[in-house]
């Protein structure tokens, strides 16, 4: 069909529509690959504001794994150190000045300090003596239990803001204390 100049055709030929369909198939495709790489990617990619687990024990000191995380973690991005029984006197109140004032830093700088509640509940470390701020975290339940319900993360009543977000970290941090 031919056209006089200036005048528009009314209709798309064969040629055309295989371009337009191609141009918007690319676009999907590549939305969708854009999609797929963005859930692909694991939560601490777009999180950066957590950093990771730093575990006093196990040949660890307190002062170690505290130094370890405030060397690994900007100031304001939340990081945690686990503390061990018998490494918790850094966390209660008669710790030595040194030891306490490692806890200060840990604790302005972001950190969360925690320990195990098997240890607590062992009677290796009194939770009265602990300063406040710390956390007790507890492990894993037995297999089979219903104590953590299905498809959460938290047993019910714990504060998911002293826990890490990362499935990683959470994981290793329960399984520690179980």
């Amino acid at each position: 069909m031919e056209h006089a100049a200036g005048d528009a055709p009314n209709t798309i030929d064969a040629a055309d529509m295989t371009r337009v369909c191609a141009a918007g198939t690319g676009s999907l495709v590549a939305l969708g690959v854009a999609a797929a790489i963005a859930c692909a990617l694991p939560f601490p990619a777009f999180a950066q504001d957590e950093g990771g687990l730093y575990i006093a024990g196990y040949g660890f000191s307190f002062e170690r794994a505290a130094e370890q995380g405030l060397a690994r973690n900007p100031p304001g991005q939340r990081f945690f150190v686990l503390t061990l029984s018998p490494n918790t006197a850094a966390l209660t109140k008669a710790a030595t000045k040194s030891a306490a004032a490692v806890r200060k830093r840990v604790a302005a700088a972001g950190g969360v300090l925690l320990v195990c509640q098997r240890d607590i509940d062992s009677g290796s470390i009194d939770a009265a003596t602990l300063v406040p701020g710390v956390v007790a975290v507890r492990g894993f339940p037995p297999r089979g239990s219903d104590a953590i319900p299905p498809g959460e993360r938290y047993f019910p009543g714990e504060n998911p803001d002293n826990l890490p977000r990362n499935n990683e970290t959470l994981r290793r941090l329960r399984s520690t204390c179980s």
